[in-house]
């Protein structure tokens, strides 16, 4: 499989990938924990279909010393019991973030509640950047179809 177009090699795209890599990097060195915004990125890309993504940030979040029962849960994360109350809050707050078009409401007042229970105003401030973030890198790479399996962790940072 080859992408459309050799988007990391495009002018205009450099532009475009520094500017959401700065957001990316206001957010990286936030107070949200590190390990949350990993799981954040992995359930987004599930949900887009984004392979490139999944792929990178599930080696990421290895190199960082996750752990694989995790990452292989973090798709039936309402059903496993090896993540904290906060990162469920995270995952679900993630989960409606990126399906805004399904739901009537959006984000639904409990599951900001929720999230607002664990989370304070700048780590909640990084959470809803994340997500948006993460649901721009996906939408890149899908529509771009950017062949997923060769991440190097660690490769672009």
């Amino acid at each position: 499989m080859d992408a459309r177009i050799d988007f990391f090699g495009n002018a205009l795209a450099g532009k475009v990938l520094r500017h959401i890599n700065s957001a990316n990097k206001a957010v990286h060195d936030s107070p949200l924990p590190v390990a949350t915004q990993e799981l954040v990125k992995i359930r987004a890309s599930q949900i887009n279909g984004c392979g490139f993504c999944t792929d990178m940030h599930t080696k990421d979040a290895t190199a960082a010393g996750e752990t694989q029962q995790r990452l292989n849960l973090v798709a039936a994360w309402r059903e496993a019991t090896v993540f904290t109350d906060a990162e469920r809050a995270a995952l679900a707050l993630a989960e409606e973030g990126t399906r805004i078009a399904d739901a009537a409401c959006g984000v639904s007042d409990d599951v900001w509640a929720d999230a607002a229970k664990h989370y304070d105003e700048e780590q909640l401030a990084a959470l809803i950047s994340l997500i948006a973030i993460i649901n721009a890198y996906n939408r890149i790479n899908v529509i771009n179809q950017q062949p997923a399996g060769d991440y190097q962790p660690g490769q672009f940072g």
